[in-house]
C-alpha cells in the first residue's frame, strides 16, 4: 500500500493531476499507520499478521 501510495504520487506530480497526488498521499499515511500497527502487534481487522 506504501508503495502504491508513492506511485501515485510520482504519477500525479508527473502529469500534474491533483487527484492522483491526494490519494497517493491518503495511501501511503495509511500504509505507514498500518505498518506500524503491525509491527506492534496490534490486530487489524481482526488478523495479528497479513501474509
Amino acid at each position: 500500500m506504501i508503495v502504491l501510495g508513492v506511485i501515485l504520487i510520482v504519477i500525479g506530480v508527473i502529469a500534474s493531476i491533483p487527484v492522483l497526488y491526494s490519494i497517493g498521499i491518503a495511501l501511503a499515511i495509511i500504509g505507514i499507520v498500518l505498518a506500524v500497527l503491525g509491527r506492534t502487534g496490534t490486530k487489524v481487522g481482526g488478523r495479528a499478521h497479513w501474509f
